[in-house]
């Protein structure tokens, strides 16, 4: 059975994972916007275009993570209840 692309199966992620994936988005963002700033530099046609080559996969990666974490949901903490005193 084929899908139906509009329907999105959502995944269920912890809050560590999402927290996790969300700073490597920063990380990322942050490392394309220092590649970028740095072409002013560079010299070199090829290391020009190798630099720019960084910087597109950094950003794309960085999408790529967004949409996944658009399409998952926080999975419910669980708590650990105190135990009961008997008496």
């Amino acid at each position: 059975m084929i899908q139906n692309s509009t329907t999105q199966e959502r995944f269920e992620i912890s809050p560590r994972f999402r927290r996790s994936i969300e700073e490597r988005i920063a990380r990322l963002e942050q490392g394309a916007a220092d590649d970028e700033a740095r072409l002013m530099l560079l010299k070199d046609p090829d290391h020009i275009r190798r630099q720019l080559r960084l910087v597109a996969t950094q950003r794309f990666e960085a999408l790529r993570m967004r949409i996944f974490l658009d399409r998952s949901r926080a999975r419910p903490t669980r708590t650990i209840d105190a135990p009961q005193q008997l008496g």
